[in-house]
């Protein structure tokens, strides 16, 4: 039976686009600021991975236990407690002294962010369309594009790069206020309409479409386990980020050290980088709804491999922020666009479940393999970066395929992956 959503509320629309933005925000920083980072304190290139790694058992930590508990907390409480913690992590970077408390702050913002992550992405799936949907991880985007820009203009101005972790505290320091006002604003959630992913699903059971995750009658947690959608997706969810982080962490060092660009310059690439992802996502929104999921997310996939590509080619500075600009654009719509699918993939009742296991396993590829390429970095030189993301999208592709492959092989109707790609 069809269901007419009620429109989002305008002020909690806001705050899921400004929540959003602050995702991105210290996402980005690191990438400019390393550089300086790892003057200051004496440590070699590849000590980065501590780090990321640090942030990856934190963030998976928060995101796999917030799809688990999210009804019982409910979406405001969490997210306001968790930007919060972010907040305070942000101060802890500004403030550290050495790499030891470094990593234990970048724990502490991982635990932040994941609930974050978790929370907004599965109050989305249930209150947005595909057009929202693709506006919101655009201002993800949007926040990772701004993060460099900051970072660029503190060292421009002969500041430290504790200045740029701080101003970003403030602003999740904001926002957390801005949660924790309208907690009981989030309990109310609207469907969307029958039809579009995340609402009434052909997979799921019947009597929940449209139900709120308050509501939702509670299924076994090894029920939700067992099901395969739920761990091809979430690794598909890994390697994709793994090709999205590493991009962006990483090019700023390919650009000043391996194309000659100057740092003010390259901290612009980066941003511009981030950039594509935003542009791309506010106008694959309205693409991937006329031309469907499965052709959009298949031209991604290879557009990432184009860009890759051109990141390898040895040669001046303007292919590679060509590369760059490419793959981000290319990637766009493939993290919302996936979960956006995921209660047609495996259910209404696993939904929010699903989405923070997705979002643990992209916290993963978002720490080992940029880790790696940072050891690979360390050993070889930073031009290896181009030929490993080639790779790694080629691999992308293949497993999307198999995916594509599989589903068609189990369903009489209609084809829709079992991996839908990021």
């Amino acid at each position: 039976m069809s269901t007419t959503p009620a429109p989002p509320r305008a002020s909690l629309l806001l705050l899921a686009y400004l929540g959003f933005v602050s995702l991105g925000l210290p996402d980005s920083l690191l990438g400019v600021g390393w550089p300086s980072i790892r003057t200051d304190f004496g440590v070699p290139t590849e000590a980065v991975g501590l780090l990321l790694t640090a942030g990856t058992v934190g963030y998976l930590t928060s995101s796999v236990l917030a799809g688990f508990t999210l009804a019982r907390v409910g979406v405001g409480a969490l997210l306001a407690g968790s930007t919060l913690l972010a907040s305070l992590a942000l101060t802890g970077y500004a403030l550290s002294p050495g790499l030891t408390l470094l990593v234990c702050c970048a724990l502490l913002l991982g635990l932040g962010s994941g609930a974050v992550d978790s929370g907004l992405n599965a109050y989305a799936a249930g209150a947005f369309g595909p057009r929202h949907m693709n506006w919101l991880h655009a201002f993800f985007g949007l926040g990772v594009a701004i993060g460099p820009l900051i970072m660029t203009a503190v060292l421009s101005a002969g500041l430290s790069w504790r200045w740029g972790y701080g101003i970003v505290a403030a602003a999740q320091l904001a926002l957390a206020t801005a949660f924790a006002l309208t907690v009981r604003a989030w309990r109310q959630r609207a469907p969307a309409p029958v039809g579009q992913a995340g609402a009434a699903s052909a997979v799921e059971p019947a009597g929940t479409a449209g139900t709120s995750p308050d509501r939702m009658p509670a299924v076994p947690i090894w029920t939700t386990l067992r099901l395969p959608a739920v761990w091809s997706g979430a690794l598909a969810f890994a390697l994709y980020v793994a090709i999205e982080v590493g991009a962006g962490l990483w090019a700023f060092l390919l650009l000043t050290e391996g194309r000659g660009l100057g740092a003010a310059a390259a901290g612009g690439c980066v941003s511009a980088y981030w950039g594509s992802l935003f542009v791309g996502r506010v106008v694959q929104g309205v693409v991937a709804e006329r031309l469907g999921t499965a052709q959009v997310l298949r031209a991604s996939l290879i557009g990432m491999a184009a860009g890759a590509a051109l990141i390898a080619v040895p040669g001046p500075g303007v292919l590679a922020v060509l590369g760059l600009v490419v793959v981000g654009f290319a990637a766009a719509p493939v993290f919302p666009l996936l979960t956006l699918g995921t209660a047609d993939r495996v259910g209404a009742a696993h939904a929010d479940r699903a989405i923070g296991l997705q979002v643990g396993a992209s916290g993963i590829g978002a720490a080992l393999v940029p880790g790696g390429l940072g050891v690979l970095i360390s050993h070889t030189s930073v031009d290896a970066l181009g030929p490993a993301l080639l790779v790694l999208a080629l691999a992308l592709i293949a497993l999307y395929e198999w995916g594509a492959r599989r589903a068609s092989g189990q369903t009489s109707g209609p084809v829709r992956p079992v991996v839908d790609g990021r």
